[in-house]
């Protein structure tokens, strides 16, 4: 009883509207038999059979109805007036035409073959007019009124300028009323988008400004790159006119774009933008279905990998971090809740090797992200123990946890200080990308480090600084005139980590292609320029351990890409942790600071089956890890296996 009662709204809303669709049709049907019957008589209306012209009108409406049901015409399959339901308005009419030239056979020949014949088309136009204006109508009511929104000329007439026009102009409630489109292929000069027309190229933005009186300029194309941005941006600076953007490919992770995404031009967007390809089914094939841990979840580069990640469906995601509002943080990031009630999130320090054991065989992962570690470089020059505990230690327990555990792939995040280092954060990353090359050879999974540069919107980046000095009415200190940095989004980063972990590596380190490398002064320029008010810029001198410029391969490492055009795979001499009992963090900051030097360069140290185990530096030596089939995990079949040297 009490499911009928809530399936009778539900008929009562919507059968009314998809019968009169079909009445509608059989209507124009039935019109579209008169008129051709009518022309095939010279508009002669005495010799027309009206009776046999209803009789088949009726059956040529229930062959419609029918034929209109099958495909989808009054089933609520699609919007009204959409392309997909016009081509099923088409296969009905190609089905329903010689269906009626049949029956009228059978029936005696009610009306002129030639009119049925015509009549299919003339009934196809009737029906597909109706369809057009109706949705003419129900867009100009959705229309927002040009005198209560901002009026925005619209740069790109892409696909993604399409959305955002869309977006824009079927929402009453939309704060934005385009009224021109700038792009620069000549083959769309006479293009049109919703009527709203191409009216020239960039370089014309001043004057098409001024000619519609526009007040915002919104980049439309989510693969725009930094350099594109910059310009435009330069463009629009002395128009006093508020300049937009819709997010990058990136961030809108193949849905579509919509009003709310337009926000302000960010600094991420001026530096570190780059439209990243991602081989969805080979990250599917070691993600999707397994168990998937993360460390430091509750980083900048940790909490991204947690949500992109769970976006390949992973069995498991397990968040590691031993700062509990980090894993708060990710958590409302990923499911809007943040009650911390979930096992899968772990509070848990990797400097604590038996806190990982627990860990390990609480939740059995397949795959590892390592992002934990300290990676302020003047810090680490201060206080390099904490290097060697966390940075250095602490990843050493991480891969002899996952051989013991037999973890199928891991990825140790590294950084391009560990290229040619020269500082405590470079060597000490260095020696974790040894250490993993070194646990690569005793597993049979993969075991691989990625290195990268600056992350934008990381905590402690260098804008996040360069803002506060700002709000704080400056100055702004920039180290060196000369001084340049690599820059990324962290959601680009992090979507070529988890790209990363799927290819083929033997040890190696992957290193992402960065683009060209930013002046941190020109940075500091541009922020300072974009202030309220005037802001001084400062140098200060390099600090210990700082490159003028920062490389992302050293000096023997060639640039290689035999998987993916943006990630170089470099061979690195493995090091074998029993090395580690050389390290005392009791020891003096000097003489600690040139062992880590000499461990980051020297010759490979393999492991070898009879290393002796380290002293009380480190709790243990490298193990090998009990003995395994050569099988993988089946989900992870789509992964080819990894080489071995």
């Amino acid at each position: 009883m009490q499911a009928r009662r809530s399936a009778s709204p539900w008929f009562a809303s919507v059968l009314p509207g998809r019968a009169a669709r079909a009445g509608t049709d059989a209507l124009a049907l039935a019109a579209a038999l008169l008129i051709a019957t009518l022309l095939r008589h010279d508009g002669r209306i005495g010799e027309v059979d009206f009776r046999g012209l209803v009789a088949l009108s009726a059956v040529a409406a229930l062959v419609h109805t029918a034929a209109g049901i099958h495909f989808g015409l009054y089933t609520g399959r699609w919007a009204y007036g959409c392309f997909e339901e016009i081509a099923a308005l088409v296969k009905t009419a190609v089905v329903v035409t010689p269906a009626l030239f049949l029956l009228d056979t059978l029936l005696g020949r009610l009306v002129p073959r030639s009119a049925i014949i015509a009549a299919g088309l003339i009934a196809l136009v009737f029906a597909a007019g109706v369809r057009y204006t109706v949705r003419l109508l129900k867009d100009s009511r959705l229309r927002p009124k040009p005198e209560h929104g901002i009026r925005v000329v619209v740069m790109g007439a892409g696909e993604g300028a399409t959305q955002v026009i869309r977006a824009m102009l079927r929402s009453p409630r939309s704060p934005y009323v385009p009224v021109a489109l700038l792009d620069d292929d000549p083959a769309k000069r006479t293009y049109r988008i919703m009527g709203v027309p191409v009216a020239g190229n960039r370089d014309a933005m001043a004057e098409v400004v001024r000619r519609f009186d526009a007040e915002a300029v919104v980049i439309a194309i989510p693969s725009a790159s930094a350099e594109l941005i910059r310009a435009l941006t330069d463009l629009a600076r002395p128009l006093n006119a508020d300049l937009k953007v819709v997010p990058p490919v990136v961030e809108l992770f193949g849905r579509k774009v919509r009003v709310e995404d337009i926000r302000p031009v960010s600094h991420e967007d001026l530096l570190g933008r780059r439209e990243i390809g991602i081989d969805l089914a080979a990250v599917a094939g070691y993600l999707e279905g397994r168990r998937v841990l993360v460390t430091g979840a509750g980083g900048s580069i940790g909490s991204e990998l947690c949500r992109q990640v769970a976006r390949f469906n992973p069995a498991q995601l397990i968040m590691l971090d031993r700062d509990e509002s980090g894993l708060h943080a990710v958590q409302l990031s990923l499911d809007g809740r943040g009650m911390l009630d979930d096992r899968n999130l772990v509070v848990a320090d990797i400097r604590d090797q038996q806190r990982l054991d627990e860990v390990f065989a609480e939740h059995k992962p397949h795959v590892v992200f390592h992002a934990a570690a300290l990676k302020h470089l003047p810090l680490l020059e201060m206080h390099p123990s904490e290097a060697l505990k966390t940075n250095i230690i602490g990843t050493y327990q991480i891969l002899q946890t996952a051989l013991r555990h037999n973890v199928d792939r891991l990825v140790n995040i590294s950084t391009d200080k560990a290229a040619d280092p020269c500082s405590v954060l470079g060597y000490s990353k260095r020696i974790t990308e040894r250490l993993t090359a070194a646990a690569d050879a005793l597993s049979t999974g993969t075991y691989c480090s990625v290195r990268f540069g600056n992350v934008l919107g990381s905590r402690g980046s260098v804008l996040t600084a360069f803002a506060a000095q700002v709000e704080s009415g400056g100055p702004i200190t920039v180290t060196h005139p000369d001084v340049n940095r690599y820059f990324m989004t962290v959601q680009e980063a992090v979507r070529l980590v988890v790209q990363a972990g799927a290819l083929d590596s033997a040890g190696e380190v992957l290193v992402l292609d960065m683009g060209e490398p930013v002046r941190i002064a020109d940075v500091a320029k541009r922020i300072a320029d974009a202030a309220d008010q005037h802001i001084q810029i400062v140098y200060t001198g390099l600090r210990p351990g700082e490159k003028i410029a920062e490389i992302l391969l050293g000096p023997d490492e060639p640039d290689h890409r035999p998987n993916h055009p943006l990630i170089s795979q470099a061979p690195v001499p493995p090091l074998d942790g029993a090395v580690l009992s050389l390290l005392d963090p009791a020891a003096p900051r000097a003489d600690l600071i040139a062992v880590l030097h000499w461990l980051a360069e020297s010759p490979a140290l393999p492991v070898h089956q009879t290393s002796p185990g380290p002293a009380t530096a480190v709790p243990n030596g490298w193990h090998r890890p009990a003995p395994v089939s050569k099988q993988r995990h089946p989900q992870a079949a789509a992964v080819p296996p990894a080489r071995r040297p």
